[in-house]
């Protein structure tokens, strides 16, 4: 029912529906101006005829009488409009006398005619005077008993002849059902054929209108991938649908430019966002790890001076207290701010190839005094070459961020007490894999997520001396997130395995 709510009120099935009431309109207008005028029109032309064949008959006698023409030219001159007009003609002299008839029934009538046409007269019934003056007489009659309907002419010519035509009618009433008739089967044909046409014509004038409203459609939706197919015709609808494409092509600009600016706007919200939500961190996280280092800073200081301890063996105790905690206060600001840019993606790195295995001969070096003075053995297998591509700064953070964590809290097990370093490459998903293990406590499962978080520390104790900021490791989270490569931790019966992945050359 909708779907046919819909037809109806498209532009083709109206179109269609309005040129077929106009054609039914015509038919009928034809039908009312046939029945009420056809019969005054008819009556008209005879009237007129009539006259005319008086005119010219009267116009003959005065001729013969004046010698321009002869009996036998009249008399020719008589049949030729008798036939023509198809009238009865009758011509009487003055003592009543027929001087020329064209149909004897009509010359045996004459007097009932005149008998008619006196009742009509008199009656102004059925018969029904049409013209009269003081020549003529035209009468219409109806003859009821020989059912006979005509209009006839009674008149005195020049020469005082008496002169009468008669003009038979069919009924006029029955013309008229007739040509009715004919006019509806008319109308019947010029719908059925005007319904054909207009059905061509709707499609040819709707189907680029829905062509419009598709692409109207379309780009209310902000899809502006189909265009209006320009015709070689230069009408208004051609014009209308040029218009279009501009207007698409502008608008599809136009909103690709907002879209490009909003995204911009994105960006520097979002960037914006980021630096506030840094800057809060920092300054939350400054606040929370320097209140240690800052009260021993500042008692020591006051011990300074207010000579506490005048000896100068204490006095060199507090100023290297002083300077440890200040050293480890710049470590601290350091490494937030480089974890800060590093979360927040505001740091670049700098990715090229490199030996990885160099890379952590040298962390071990660096590392040397601390495995000595804890008594670890290392085990470090060494290989060929191994090339990985990444930011070497970064990496070694990351190697010395396990190896520092490995010597910290490596303990003995079974007698040894060691840190193994493996390196070992994935050819199926062209990955270097890197472990450093370490014999000791294994890691809980509730810690194993925690340690990944800033200023998280395993040890109850917190001892300023082997605890470290609690940064690390967080820096290694941050850094491997934004290379999108794997790490972790493992826990072993005997120790504990931290290790990372590195994109292979």
């Amino acid at each position: 029912m909708e779907k046919l709510k819909d037809k109806l009120k498209s532009v083709r099935v109206k179109l269609f529906l309005s040129l077929c009431i106009v054609v039914i309109i015509i038919v009928l207008f034809l039908i009312i101006i046939n029945s009420v005028v056809l019969e005054s029109f008819y009556l008209y032309t005879k009237v007129k005829t009539i006259k005319e064949a008086y005119n010219n008959i009267n116009m003959y006698y005065n001729m013969l009488e004046m010698g321009d023409m002869s009996a036998e030219e009249l008399e020719e001159a008589l049949k030729r409009i008798s036939s023509k007009n198809d009238f009865d003609i009758l011509i009487e002299n003055g003592q009543s006398i027929a001087v020329f008839s064209s149909d004897q029934s009509f010359q045996n009538t004459i007097e009932k005619i005149n008998e008619l046409i006196n009742q009509a007269f008199i009656k102004k019934q059925k018969n029904s005077i049409i013209f009269s003056n003081d020549k003529m007489r035209i009468t219409r009659l109806v003859d009821e008993k020989n059912a006979m309907n005509y209009v006839m002419l009674s008149s005195k010519l020049d020469n005082g002849y008496s002169l009468y035509i008669r003009v038979p009618i069919s009924p006029i009433q029955e013309s008229v059902r007739i040509s009715n008739e004919l006019l509806i089967l008319i109308g019947a044909i010029s719908i059925l054929i005007a319904g054909i046409l207009a059905s061509y014509i709707s499609r040819k004038f709707t189907e680029p209108i829905s062509e419009l409203n598709d692409i109207a459609e379309k780009m209310s939706k902000l899809d502006f991938s189909k265009k209006y197919r320009i015709k070689d015709t230069d009408d208004e609808i051609n014009t209308l649908g040029k218009s279009i494409n501009i207007m698409s092509d502008k608008l599809e600009a136009t909103i690709k430019q907002l879209r490009d600016t909003n995204l911009e706007l994105e960006k520097d919200i979002e960037e914006k966002s980021k630096i506030d939500e840094m800057r809060k961190q920092f300054i939350s996280d400054v606040s929370h790890e320097l209140k240690t280092p800052i009260a021993l800073i500042q008692g020591y200081a006051e011990g300074l001076v207010e000579n506490v301890n005048s000896d100068e063996e204490s006095r060199k105790f507090y100023a290297e207290v002083i300077l440890d905690e200040s050293n480890k206060m710049d470590t601290l600001v350091k490494q937030l701010l480089e974890l800060m840019k590093l979360e927040y993606g505001t740091r670049d790195f700098n990715n090229e190839k490199f030996n990885i295995m160099e890379l952590i001969n040298e962390v071990i070096r660096k590392c040397k005094v601390m495995l000595e003075d804890k008594n670890i053995q290392i085990k470090f297998e060494e290989k060929s070459p191994v090339y990985v591509v990444a930011d070497e700064f970064y990496i070694d953070q990351v190697i010395t961020n396990y190896f520092t964590n490995a010597i910290k809290h490596a303990k003995e097990v079974d007698g040894e007490k060691s840190i193994k370093i493996s390196v070992n490459k994935n050819d199926e998903n062209n990955k270097v894999r890197i472990s450093v293990f370490n014999t000791g406590d294994i890691i809980n499962d509730e810690d194993k997520e925690r340690i990944w978080k800033r200023f998280y520390k395993i040890d109850s104790s917190r001892n300023r001396e082997d605890g470290g900021t609690g940064i690390g490791l967080a820096l290694v989270k941050a850094i491997m997130t934004n290379y999108e490569n794997d790490f972790g931790v493992i826990n072993h019966e005997n120790g504990v395995e931290f290790y990372f992945e590195l994109d292979a050359e």
